[in-house]
């Protein structure tokens, strides 16, 4: 029943599936912290700015965001990413850089949401205590938000892991590719189908449990 299987590479794909999304998970928690500083920040220009991307880039559709990647910063701006002369290289790194840019919105606004939580007095002891405002956010708030919104933050890298089939409109070889692939050479749709959500939830169902108990495990009493 599965010999329709022999020739495609489905662990490699979902192998792809996993690189991207890991890499943009780190890339996005790294901007997405960028950017909930910045929401807070005192400096008025700094929350102007953090304000003006979440708001853009989170209503502009993913795909939108990934084709700019590839047409408008590869092919209009040469921009490659240190892969100039690999295809594939070059737009995997640029799709993880279109993730990246777009899941740090949903980070950035979990991470403010769990920021809101920590006592304001917590923050005012500190700054009398001489600490600077980034040293408040470092050294005492955002450890606290971060355990706040470990929930939060796991239905965003859920989400990742889904979106990550948005990569197959620039070529990039993971499970959405080879899938359409498989669908238009095979004639076992339902079969198809299956495989791949079946893959899907072995992906995202232990990381959503696992991260669940670490939430409760984390949580600050308070």
């Amino acid at each position: 029943m599965f010999d329709f299987l022999e020739g495609y590479d489905v662990l490699g794909a979902f192998w792809t599936t996993v690189q991207l999304t890991l890499l943009s998970a780190v890339g996005s928690l790294v901007l997405g912290t960028v950017l909930a500083g910045m929401r807070v920040s005192p400096v008025p220009l700094m929350r102007g700015f953090g304000t003006a991307y979440v708001n853009i880039v989170r209503n502009i559709p993913l795909t939108v965001i990934i084709v700019f990647t590839s047409l408008g910063l590869s092919n209009i701006f040469g921009v490659a990413l240190g892969a100039t002369d690999d295809f594939d290289a070059k737009f995997f790194r640029l799709a993880v850089l279109g993730l990246s840019m777009y899941t740090a919105t949903f980070v950035c606004e979990a991470l403010r949401s769990g920021i809101n939580t920590v006592p304001v007095g917590q923050a005012e002891a500190a700054r009398a205590l001489g600490l600077s405002f980034s040293q408040v956010l470092s050294l005492i708030v955002l450890p606290q938000a971060f355990r706040t919104v470990i929930g939060p933050l796991t239905n965003v890298l859920i989400a990742l892991t889904k979106n990550t089939t948005v990569a197959a409109a620039i070529g990039v070889a993971e499970a959405a590719l080879l899938m359409k692939e498989m669908i238009e050479n095979e004639a076992q749709l339902l079969l198809i189908a299956t495989i791949f959500a079946l893959g899907f939830v072995v992906l995202t169902l232990p990381t959503g449990l696992l991260l669940g108990w670490l939430g409760k495990r984390l949580a600050v009493k308070r």
